[in-house]
């Protein structure tokens, strides 16, 4: 990116992004752009919602305090699931483990090894039920980070809902679906860009009109800058995503004000305290802009960026791991400043292994420190004002507006992705960033500053046992031989019909399998088959 510039500003002090610091800011900063409360701040709760989407902000309503949790069998993250929603915690967050990320079975030979050891393994309605048992889904407000197979696990939701006799549009929660990030940083996919896009297609439409209170996509830059991006990076790129979805909703026939609502955003806070704080300012003043502006949005619903933050699991070091509470403690701090509506903290001990239940209760007591004792949740916007937070708040977004020009004259995301763009661009910033490390000329407490040799080798941590994996591979088996055929062969062709007809809603065929005892493999089987498998070209 090209930062801005200003002579009297010292080079070599910068923002991770690269803009330039000056050693103090004043009223000239503001007035030499022209600024006025009016066009780049107005009140918190109103356009371009600058202060937050909120007029009372956290005195009206506490942010959602997320914890990210999924290891094992479904029973066992059941039984996390339930432990933090008795410590307080006020809406569930899934992982799933790599073979269910890429849609395998877990007795698929790609699965052996890995099942259930960085998430829960889901692959059947069967995995479902056990996965949410004795939690009622009418009354917690549920999180699935999910993006290649998203369809099917949204099916195997809703089908375990109905047999609670829970109906779709009384479910609350968000699905990540985000394959552009996935192309962009995440690297799991299953079929070319063009096929998932399609998918995400159908289940925008099919969302829409049934589950009126779920987020059908929530738009990550958590993974984006988790790959190596800048904070500037993040913004643009995942901004430019939801650009993409947007025009996806309405080339499917949607009424961008039906559907935009829905949508919501997940930022990485990474250590540069101040500038994410303008990161989360700039993206939701940028968003009010493009959707009324760019996409006349009429609803102001539709203009208002709903943010769920999660610090940086790229900032947790393997030294001195206590030194992980520090920086996510300061990372969720400046999310709360900079007005996130949802949060999680990671834990200190991520790097070595899933977190243990005492790591993950004290990730979460750090949100409920924040909000119930240091008082900052109290005033909406409390840096408002501040000549160096608005001038910075305004050079982040200038910047993320020079790449998204970018994009939109290569021909859109889908096109810029494809060619290879957003990948090229993280890569020179995560070389960057780690000479930056290497040369010493920034500091990494423990790393390559105030080093203690041999300090954290002994900190307790997660084991996921064997067990685990020929448990779920007996299960999917007796599941199988216990389950109609000929039912489930009509079911797979059904959903195969449709991949084929792009005029055809993939959905609902999708939706009657789960039912029918059709697997997530099995599924996303037929994607490959359908839609073609991808292959990465390895941008550099």
């Amino acid at each position: 990116m090209a930062p801005v510039k200003k002579p009297d500003t010292d080079p070599e002090v910068r923002t991770m992004s690269g803009i330039p610091l000056k050693n103090s800011y004043g009223p000239e900063d503001l007035s030499s752009r022209g600024w006025t409360y009016e066009k780049q701040l107005g009140d918190p709760g109103q356009y371009p919602y600058t202060r937050g989407p909120h007029a009372t902000m956290y005195r009206g309503r506490p942010w959602t305090m997320r914890m990210f949790a999924g290891f094992g069998t479904p029973e066992d993250t059941n039984q996390r699931f339930k432990f933090l929603l008795a410590s307080g915690q006020t809406g569930l967050s899934t992982a799933f483990d790599m073979p269910t990320l890429m849609g395998y079975d877990p007795d698929h030979e790609r699965s052996l090894g890995e099942v259930g050891r960085e998430g829960v393994s889901i692959a059947s309605i069967d995995d479902m039920m056990r996965l949410f048992g004795d939690i009622p889904l009418d009354k917690v407000s549920t999180s699935m980070t999910i993006n290649a197979p998203a369809a099917v696990l949204l099916a195997l939701y809703v089908a375990v809902a109905e047999k609670q006799g829970v109906s779709p549009d009384k479910l609350r929660g968000t699905l990540q679906n985000d394959m552009l990030k996935e192309f962009i940083a995440q690297k799991e996919w299953i079929s070319p860009i063009r096929g998932h896009m399609r998918i995400i297609r159908d289940m925008l439409g099919w969302c829409t009109r049934t589950m009126p209170q779920w987020n059908t996509i929530s738009i990550s830059g958590y993974h984006i800058r988790e790959a190596g991006a800048t904070g500037v990076q993040e913004l643009a790129f995942t901004l430019a995503d939801g650009i993409g979805y947007v025009q996806l909703g309405i080339e499917a026939g949607l009424d961008v004000d039906d559907f935009a609502p829905r949508l919501s955003y997940f930022w990485d806070v990474h250590n540069d305290f101040f500038e994410e704080i303008a990161k989360f300012r700039a993206g939701r003043r940028m968003w009010a802009k493009i959707m009324r502006e760019r996409f006349g949005a009429k609803n102001p619903k539709s203009w208002l960026l709903r943010t769920h933050a999660q610090t940086a699991g790229v900032s947790l070091m393997a030294q001195q791991p206590l030194n992980n509470v520090i920086r996510t403690s300061m990372q969720a701090l400046a999310a709360v400043l900079g007005g996130t509506q949802s949060l999680h903290t990671n834990s200190y001990d991520e790097t070595y292994a899933l977190p243990t239940e005492a790591a993950a209760e004290l990730a979460l007591r750090t949100q409920q420190v924040i909000f119930e004792e240091t008082g900052v949740a109290n005033v909406a916007d409390p840096l408002a004002g501040s000549y160096f937070v608005e001038t910075l708040t305004d050079q982040v977004e200038a910047a993320a507006w020079e790449y998204i020009n970018k994009i939109d004259a290569m021909g859109g995301i889908v096109k810029a992705v494809e060619e290879g763009y957003p990948q090229r661009e993280i890569a020179r910033a995560a070389f960057d960033f780690q000479r930056e490390i290497d040369t010493h000329r920034r500091s990494i407490v423990g790393v390559n500053k105030y080093v203690t040799p041999g300090e954290g080798d002994n900190i307790p941590t997660l084991k996921i046992e064997h067990a685990v994996e020929s448990g779920q591979i007996a299960k999917m088996k007796a599941f199988r031989g216990a389950r109609d055929a000929h039912a489930v062969e009509r079911a797979l062709a059904a959903v195969k019909t449709a991949l084929a007809d792009d005029k055809q809603n993939v959905m609902p065929p999708i939706f009657d399998a789960v039912k029918q005892h059709v697997t997530l493999g099995e599924i996303c089987d037929l994607f490959r088959t359908e839609l073609g498998e991808y292959r990465d070209p390895a941008y550099l």
